[in-house]
């Protein structure tokens, strides 16, 4: 049984008994007995454990994890610190800075500051093959993702869903609460990002979303 050390293990709890999550796990076992598979097994849902469902504040989707050597550790866009950052992730970083002024750049693409500060960094599917992008696509994780999104939709203090590109926006059908606030945006994929992403202005729609409710902002610094 996956233990969270939060609140997320009794809301979770029963989907880890579910049959297509049984039928995941045994793909799973298989996976990292015989390849290579990102993340590691113990950094799957590190999203999860760093970020309670009570202290959500915002909610990145993104799609699958990095599928290279060193990168994925169980937050969507985010890599370890040592490990360059992605195209994707320097291209957040431009929008944080033309945005809200805070210069990220040059420093590293490690974003575990934000997920202990209530930004849930959840991937649509949490694992993949090495250098093999969507390998795990269609294997059960969307169905879990989407469980996690609709428990995130019946709380009640509000949160800032952020969708960003095709996979992510597929979600939006599923968060239907009035008390949280949906943004859309290109992914911030340099094939993308000049297509709506740049200019989005999410971060600090997403603090004033918050501020305007009575809850604290974020700090999108990450030193």
């Amino acid at each position: 049984m996956v233990q969270f050390g939060n609140d997320w293990d009794v809301l979770l709890k029963d989907e880890f008994k579910k049959d297509y999550y049984l039928n995941l796990r045994k793909f799973l076992i298989q996976e990292y007995r015989t390849r290579r598979i990102f993340p590691g097994m113990y950094d799957i849902f590190n999203a999860m454990k760093l970020t309670s469902y009570d202290d959500v504040k915002c909610v990145i989707i993104g799609q699958d994890p990095y599928h290279g050597e060193g990168q994925a550790h169980g937050l969507c866009f985010s890599v370890k610190k040592g490990i360059a950052p992605p195209p994707s992730l320097v291209n957040i970083f431009k929008e944080i800075r033309d945005d809200v002024g805070v210069d990220n750049t040059g420093k590293h693409g490690e974003l575990t500051k934000w997920a202990k500060n209530g930004v849930l960094l959840l991937n649509s599917v949490l694992t993949v093959r090495e250098g093999q992008a969507r390998s795990h696509h269609g294997m059960g994780w969307e169905i879990f993702t989407t469980s996690v999104i609709q428990l995130l939709n019946q709380r009640e203090k509000p949160m800032v869903f952020m969708l960003w590109g095709g996979d992510a926006k597929q979600k939006a059908q599923f968060i239907t609460n009035k008390n949280h606030l949906i943004l859309r945006a290109a992914h911030p994929s340099p094939l993308s990002a000049y297509n709506g992403f740049f200019g989005c202005k999410h971060f600090s729609q997403a603090n004033k979303f918050l501020e305007s409710r009575g809850l604290s902002p974020i700090d999108w610094s990450i030193d």
